[in-house]
């Protein structure tokens, strides 16, 4: 079964929605932007993209891919990540999340021990961007378009076959991981537990007037160290982050529900109409009552 994009988050940001069942941890998801947009998150789950149609791009931890049509994605567990429109435009991606039980099953037999558990563990190696370019990283692409084949058939058998395709592209992300810093400690894994906990805030409070000085206040830092800590991480600043999560909830509003484009922009943190529409237009390349009727 194909499912429809949406990412919950709670108040750390960490994504809310179970992927799959507890017999079956894998789901497929068909997102397409603009509309299923997918703000910074993270997630307990593996997540595998493929994009294709149009073009996306994907920050993931503190670098950032342009990903093409017939490009592909492999997420590591609890790394932050997002997806955008680059430049307006659409872009189709077949995503599969899946938990790290679906490969191995239980903690105490070898798959886990020696392929999964030191993947997963290791914050060294946050993902990989997948092209057509590395004989690999086509096994890979293939793979993910099997299994979202799979999923979408349904015929006898395809969770045995998915979970074949799930073990052999765990043992490539395995074999080609970063080496020499299987867990990140210090300043790196600070930076990430501060980020968690501002965006947590922001996501959480972006209908209000905030200034760099709110947000730094969440993990209890200087302004200065808070504007690094984004940098560092997300590769953006506190305010242009702010931005632009205001202006994705401005969208989802405004695809489900009726409420007066004044009122979705006000609620979203833009006191200015003048300036929401325009900023609105400048990422979504239409004003809001334009993609309002496009939906």
């Amino acid at each position: 079964m194909i499912l429809p994009c949406s990412v919950h988050t709670n108040k750390q940001g960490e994504e809310l929605r179970e992927h799959g069942t507890r017999l079956f941890p894998v789901a497929c998801y068909l997102d397409v932007l603009p509309g299923d947009e997918i703000p910074w998150h993270w997630h307990n789950e593996l997540e595998l993209g493929l994009v294709v149609n149009g073009m996306a791009e994907m920050e993931l931890a503190s670098v950032k891919y342009r990903l093409h049509a017939g490009d592909g994605f492999f997420i590591n567990s609890n790394i932050l990540h997002s997806v955008s429109l680059p430049d307006g435009g659409f872009c189709e991606i077949h995503s599969v999340v899946f938990h790290p039980r679906a490969v191995s099953g239980s903690t105490d037999n070898i798959i886990w021990q020696k392929y999964v558990k030191p993947l997963t563990e290791n914050q060294g190696s946050p993902g990989f961007h997948l092209t057509s370019g590395t004989e690999w990283h086509r096994q890979a692409l293939a793979g993910i378009a099997g299994i979202w084949r799979l999923a979408e058939q349904e015929d006898y058998g395809y969770e045995m076959y998915i979970r074949n395709e799930l073990s052999t592209m765990i043992a490539l992300f395995s074999e080609h991981q970063a080496v020499g810093n299987k867990r990140s400690f210090g300043k790196e894994q600070r930076d990430n537990a501060r980020i968690k906990e501002m965006l947590a805030f922001l996501q959480a409070n972006y209908g209000k007037e905030l200034t760099i000085e709110d947000i730094a206040s969440a993990c209890s830092i200087s302004t200065s160290e808070c504007i690094r800590c984004f940098r560092a991480t997300i590769g953006t600043t506190p305010i242009a982050y702010l931005k632009s999560y205001r202006l994705q909830q401005a969208a989802l509003k405004l695809q489900l529900s009726t409420d007066k484009i004044s009122a979705v922009a006000e609620s979203c943190g833009f006191q200015e109409m003048s300036y929401f529409a325009k900023s609105f237009k400048e990422v979504y390349g239409c004003t809001p009552s334009e993609y309002r009727i496009g939906k």
